[in-house]
């Protein structure tokens, strides 16, 4: 017992003693654990399925996110708000309520329109498996609910357990599956949903408060945050249109291979963003609000966004300098060309990193208009790229031409943020070029081996030296936040 209590001590020890701070490496290092298996499984699954197979499942699950997007009509952001644990249960019910309305239309949208939808999507394949879609939707939609009220209650090792959970259960049913073919990649996502869904409900469930709920809270809770579902149910479906749409569209102009190949690169690229810079946006959910209240909102947004300047340029400037080389050697060389997408994604998703946590700011300040604004230039202009890239008829063109427009959209809405935090947009410029300059620090040994080692071997000497230098950067970073 006296061991596991020292044990115990130095790992809280080691942890940061900033409030802040510790909740993101609490939820960091939950969620990289809960991703470092899919990180191992993705070398094995991109050569036991084809893009065509990881095509179908991002088909599929794009359809699934939009209607999770709006499961709860984005009651959901309101958990956190109230200072009264009854009324966020009160909340929490009639999101709940909200998810099996959608539940019931995304299940007659199934019955009455799948044939006609795989059919559009150029995926006939995926109509005997689109009785997967409301589960997956009443599952996505009780987990992010109940992930709300633990987020509420700071309960972050209890969020973190339950990724761990859904990852450790999606990978291994599509590892194992692999002879069933899509019907496994499909099969493992949506069982890990399941898993997560009611862990994270069966958690929350627990609270007294849920036992004093009434019809009339429930009705006073929609009444009084009536702005999320007016403002952000729309923003929140465009949100994810535009998140969602691009391997559906590269489906319906080119092929499914084309979508799978936009959705591992897409994967890979913003896995950072859904480890590290996911569980910052969600501390700063947290820390936020109390913040504004008490007149400190600027500099703890000057601060967040430094901390994701730095963590994000050297892996964007990784890829840009040697994206086909690197899948074509971690995935296969029928990854090159994802490789080749992801040298043009970089730079957007450098952006969407260091913006998307810090645009949960929306919710504190209930802008909730401004943010449905962006949402739908957002979605026209990538709807727009991707239809001109599909007139043209070239794969490539049609992801650079997306991935810019995207770029310079978010680049508008983090100049937004920095203002209307308090700030001002010269803030953006010293952190950006502190960042750059380290970047390229970092990555001087993999562009010597990029242009002038011929050879793996030379080449991958040069990746691992990199390695080191970006490992080493990081290494300092957290110390400072240690401090």
């Amino acid at each position: 017992m006296k061991v596991f209590q020292k044990a115990t001590a130095a790992i809280r020890r080691l942890l940061p003693q900033n409030k802040f701070a510790r909740g993101v490496s609490v939820l960091v290092g939950g969620t990289a654990g809960s991703q470092l298996l899919m990180v191992i499984a993705a070398p094995l699954l991109t050569r036991l399925y084809t893009p065509r197979d990881f095509g179908l499942l991002a088909i599929c699950v794009g359809m699934l996110a939009m209607f999770a997007s709006i499961a709860s009509l984005r009651y959901e952001g309101a958990i956190p708000l109230p200072e009264d644990d009854l009324e966020a249960a009160n909340v929490t019910v009639l999101c709940l309520l909200a998810v099996l309305l959608v539940t019931t239309v995304s299940a007659a949208l199934v019955v009455f329109g799948g044939s006609a939808i795989a059919k559009l999507l150029s995926a006939p394949a995926l109509e005997k498996y689109f009785w997967l879609l409301p589960i997956g939707v009443f599952s996505l939609g009780t987990y992010q609910v109940f992930y709300y009220w633990a987020l509420r209650h700071k309960s972050f090792a209890a969020m973190t357990n339950v990724r761990l959970k859904q990852s450790f259960t999606a990978t291994i049913i599509q590892l194992a599956g692999h002879k069933l073919g899509v019907a496994a990649l499909l099969g493992g996502y949506v069982s890990g949903l399941s898993l997560a869904g009611s862990l994270m409900a069966k958690s929350g469930l627990r609270h007294r408060e849920f036992r004093q709920v009434s019809i009339s809270g429930i009705l006073k809770a929609a009444k009084r945050y009536r702005r999320f579902p007016i403002y952000s149910t729309w923003s929140g479906l465009f949100n994810s249109a535009g998140s969602e749409l691009p391997p559906l569209l590269f489906a319906t102009f080119f092929n499914p291979a084309a979508a799978g190949l936009y959705s591992l690169t897409n994967r890979v690229l913003a896995m950072p963003m859904s480890i590290i810079g996911g569980a910052i946006g969600n501390v700063f959910l947290a820390s936020a609000a109390e913040a504004h209240r008490e007149r400190r909102l600027a500099p703890l947004v000057t601060i967040v966004h430094d901390k994701l300047a730095h963590i994000a340029m050297p892996p964007a400037m990784v890829f840009m300098i040697a994206g086909p080389e690197l899948f074509a050697f971690v995935f296969g060389e029928n990854w090159r060309e994802a490789g080749a997408f992801a040298q043009w994604m970089a730079p957007w998703l450098y952006v969407t990193f260091i913006t998307s946590p810090l645009s949960t700011l929306i919710i504190v300040l209930e802008k909730q208009r401004h943010d449905l604004a962006f949402e739908v230039i957002l979605l026209t202009v990538r709807v727009a790229t991707l239809a001109v890239g599909g007139v043209i008829g070239d794969l490539l063109i049609t992801v650079a031409l997306f991935s810019m427009g995207s770029m310079l959209c978010w680049v508008g809405f983090l100049i937004w943020i920095t203002v209307h935090s308090g700030n001002t947009v010269h803030s953006l410029i010293k952190p950006t070029l502190s960042a750059l300059a380290w970047g390229i620090l970092c990555i001087a040994p993999l562009e010597f081996g990029v242009f002038l080692v011929q050879g793996t071997p030379g080449w991958i000497v040069a990746l691992m030296a990199t390695g080191i230098l970006i490992s080493t950067r990081y290494y300092f970073l957290l110390r400072q936040a240690y401090s």
